[in-house]
């Protein structure tokens, strides 16, 4: 029986499917980085520049993207970046040296963020405001879910096959996905609304919504230190506990998956839970969970015991992905519909230009004058911030999301 191509749930399903490959395509780099640090003979500046030139490309799309998105299909643009990242992470694997592997790099980021732009609200579009924050809760379960098939499978395949291979292995399948994504058929309100115009989108109302502003900037600090970690946890896992490359990455990933979804759900119920009583209940949410989060990552870090370290990162991860749901809703919830595409595109320019396109550089080269485990303590700091701009944000959401009706 042939799919109907404009079924919410098929499109949720298919959604959700397109984004687990691309954060498994882009958290496999990290499984190997100590096999490309020792094949390539790489500083941890140089091995860390490669997450950040992927951020780098990334960002600097996302306003093209969201431009285009209002202006024509956003399944093209997404079926496109799906193409091109995939294409890029298998080249990736075919790479002879650090600049063709740089260079395949800067492509994943460029395509990851055609998708990334455009999901959000395309996803809005086929769900009403009610169940908005638990839709986009389980949309983004590919965070945690996708990070940890990108450790698991990263790690296991280039620990027996070498690097290389594990590229070719985790980015090919996502071509699979491009056709379905092209036919998807968007619904009728946004195609007349926000696709070639009767209504222009105002992009300079996203400086003066405060709500916006706040929510982004907490979004920047969340993801300089969750992108730091990210990059660096399993080579933490391997340098300071002696654990090999294969395993610190199933450990790792076997701890971001259990501790993600549950996180991620818990979020999303909890939000739409305060949310109804409070319609800054969203931001409540996201801000308790960093301010928990936050020591129990500073005794991961510092944990003497292997075991005290792992249970730490679970309860801090646990915690830190309350914000998922939440935070993107919150950006919805503020931002009329003919300007979600452009608004998730100066999102992600901000949040990774301040967060993860700086954080792993900084970490490596931090991690070159000191160590590892003193650089990473900076990663709590940033979510303290994270913590006191949600609940700064508060004060402001109210007054937004009456002025686009919601």
């Amino acid at each position: 029986m042939k799919p109907d191509q404009s079924h919410p749930r098929y499109v949720l399903f298919l959604l959700i499917a397109v984004n687990l490959f691309n954060y498994i395509d882009r958290q496999a780099l990290y499984a190997v980085f100590p096999l490309i640090k020792a094949d390539l003979q790489l500083s941890d500046t140089s091995l860390g520049f490669l997450g950040s030139a992927f951020m780098l490309c990334y960002m600097f799309s996302a306003p093209l993207f969201g431009w285009l998105a209002d202006r024509t299909s956003r399944c093209a643009i997404a079926a496109t970046g799906v193409a091109l990242w995939s294409l890029a992470t298998v080249g990736s694997g075919a790479a002879f040296g650090y600049r063709s592997l740089l260079g395949a790099r800067t492509a994943v980021g460029i395509g990851e963020a055609s998708f990334g732009t455009v999901s959000p609200g395309l996803l809005a579009d086929f769900f009403p405001k009610e169940k908005r924050g638990k839709i986009i809760s389980l949309f983004y379960l590919a965070i945690p879910v996708g990070s940890a098939l990108g450790y698991l499978l990263g790690g296991s395949i280039g620990q027996r096959c070498g690097w290389h291979t594990a590229f070719f292995i985790v980015g090919a399948p996502g071509l699979l996905l491009c056709l379905p994504l092209l036919l998807l058929r968007e619904p009728a309100v946004a195609a007349g609304v926000s696709r070639g115009g009767a209504l222009r989108p105002d992009y300079l109302s996203l400086a003066r919504n405060r709500s916006f502003i706040v929510t982004t900037l907490a979004m920047a600090a969340m993801t300089f230190a969750m992108g730091g970690l990210a990059q660096w946890a399993p080579t933490f896992l391997q340098r300071m506990h002696g654990l090999e490359v294969g395993k610190a990455n199933i450990l790792f990933g076997g701890i971001t998956v259990v501790a993600g979804v549950i996180g991620t759900l818990a979020g999303g119920f909890l939000g739409d839970r305060f949310q109804r009583s409070s319609r800054s209940g969203y931001l409540t949410v996201s801000g308790v969970g960093f301010v928990l989060g936050a020591p129990l990552l500073v005794w991961a870090i510092l944990s003497p015991s292997l075991p005290g370290s792992l249970g730490a990162i679970f309860c801090a991860e646990m915690f830190l992905f309350f914000n998922t749901g939440p935070l993107n809703t919150t950006i919805l919830n503020v931002t009329p519909q003919p300007l979600r595409a452009m608004a998730f595109a100066v999102n992600i320019f901000f949040i990774h230009a301040l967060g993860d396109a700086l954080s792993p550089t900084l970490l490596g080269w931090l991690s070159d004058l000191t160590d590892l485990r003193r650089s990473l303590l900076v990663t709590p700091l940033a979510l303290l911030v994270a913590a006191t701009l949600c609940f700064l944000g508060r004060r402001y959401v109210a007054g937004d999301m009456a002025e686009v009706g919601e």
